[in-house]
């Protein structure tokens, strides 16, 4: 395991030229010193729920409550029939105080606000922490909490993450790494993203023998209020809070065209159409995927560019004509 590269004062024209293009981690320290929020945080818990109060509309906000004996880990229950905590709706300024109120319990309860869009819930926020790294148009969202563990994840979208209060710690895993996770299932997760089963803190190596070989890749970082991270797309990423009250902004963007359906979605196709079949045809398609999806682009240029169909440029209203037609099929089951 080896610390992420760092970077300081980084520009917009740095990041998308620099940056962005390597589809590496990188930590940008002190890139969102100046915003009040994390002023607001250094000032201490209390100034810090204070200042988030002022802009609260009085929604309810997504809230994960578990009890102390999971020591803040938000995972399954023993037998995997759910999970170990409690998903739910409340308003944030209670949040706040009974995060407040449990900051110095060892172990406390666990509470997270998670994926608060701001300009919805905290209208006013954005304006006064704004990221220039970005286009204004990609939404930024809060995550609240006390100390607690996040087991490693992925994310289908780039990803910046500023720590605004408390302190972060980051373990990254490149995308080629799933084998090595032990991912747990597909169909209950804790959040939506299918997540390793490795407690990172305390490996079991009997048990997950090749996470190992996942260590060796792995590259971690701890963040401090004001500075930054960029996480790459589908990047694993396991987060430990360290703080009593910790807050994270983050910003997702490079999602999956809507027009073109997202990718999970052929992904669980996949899985349920090809990995009954015996190994040779299994071979076949594999071939096959490798022509069509992931090769260099150069499937069809043997072919006029009018003749190329899926394979060449499509316009809107054949890609519409297309996705009727899979709909169609898919119904048939």
């Amino acid at each position: 395991m080896k610390p992420i590269a760092e970077a300081y004062n980084v520009s917009a024209d740095e990041f998308h030229n620099e940056v962005l293009p390597t589809g590496k981690p990188v930590v940008m320290r002190g890139l969102v010193n100046t915003w009040p929020i994390v002023e607001a945080g250094k000032s201490g818990a209390v100034s810090f729920c204070n200042y988030l109060k002022r802009f609260d509309r009085g929604y309810d906000v997504n809230t994960v409550y578990g009890p102390p004996s999971i020591g803040g880990r938000i995972f399954y229950n023993k037998d995997m029939s759910g999970l170990n905590c409690r998903m739910g709706q409340a308003k944030l300024p209670g949040s706040l105080d009974y995060l407040l109120e449990h900051m110095e319990d060892n172990p406390a309860p666990t509470l997270a606000i998670q994926s608060v869009i701001i300009h919805q819930y905290l209208p006013g926020l954005q304006l006064e922490n704004s990221l220039g790294l970005l286009p204004e148009k990609i939404e930024p969202r809060i995550w609240i909490g006390g100390r607690s563990t996040v087991a490693a994840h992925y994310d289908s979208s780039e990803n910046i993450a500023c720590c605004v209060a408390g302190r972060r710690r980051f373990t990254l895993f490149p995308p080629e790494q799933i084998s090595n996770l032990y991912v747990g299932p597909i169909e209950l997760t804790p959040a939506g993203a299918t997540i390793s089963m490795v407690d990172i803190n305390q490996p079991d190596y009997e048990k997950y023998p090749k996470f190992k070989q996942a260590e060796e890749a792995a590259m971690y970082a701890e963040l401090e209020p004001g500075d930054a991270i960029f996480i790459p797309y589908m990047w694993w990423h396991h987060v430990v809070a360290l703080e009593g009250i910790n807050a994270l902004i983050n910003y997702w963007w490079g999602e999956a065209r809507e027009s073109h359906g997202d990718p999970r979605n052929a992904l669980l196709h996949a899985m349920m159409s090809i990995r009954s079949l015996p190994e040779r045809h299994r071979q076949a398609w594999q071939a096959m995927f490798e022509h069509y999806v992931f090769n260099d682009g150069k499937t069809a240029e043997h072919l006029p560019e009018e003749r190329r169909g899926i394979l060449g440029q499509l316009k809107p209203e054949a890609l519409k004509q297309l996705r009727m037609a899979l709909s169609k099929a898919l119904s048939r089951f």
